[in-house]
């Protein structure tokens, strides 16, 4: 299965579908769509009203991630549903922990 993050030298970025008025907070796991694209599947309890949503989405990668918020940014789809993150970082160290908070 093509993951949902793509290694760098210095970082990993990170296709996300995101879900706002979720109902709670969670990491969904990843989902592959019909094109081939995968995305690591999120929701959020927030409205995405004045980037609310993403910022509930960053704390959210944040803490399953254990690393600081600003490790964490969105350098694509600010306000659409499917997103690009980079994740500062060793890329080897950042694999292993989305793997371990998508149970892949």
């Amino acid at each position: 299965m093509n993951k949902a993050w793509q290694a760098f030298p210095d970082h990993v970025r990170l296709s996300v579908r995101l879900t706002p008025n979720g109902g709670r907070d969670a990491i969904d796991g990843l989902e592959t769509v019909s094109d081939g694209e995968c995305y690591l599947k999120a929701r959020v309890s927030v409205a995405p009203e004045k980037g609310k949503a993403n910022k509930a989405l960053i704390a959210l990668l944040s803490k399953s991630l254990g690393l600081p918020k600003s490790t964490l940014s969105i350098i694509s789809g600010d306000t659409a549903r499917k997103k690009i993150l980079r994740i500062e970082g060793e890329p080897e160290d950042l694999m292993e922990k989305l793997n371990l908070i998508t149970k892949g």
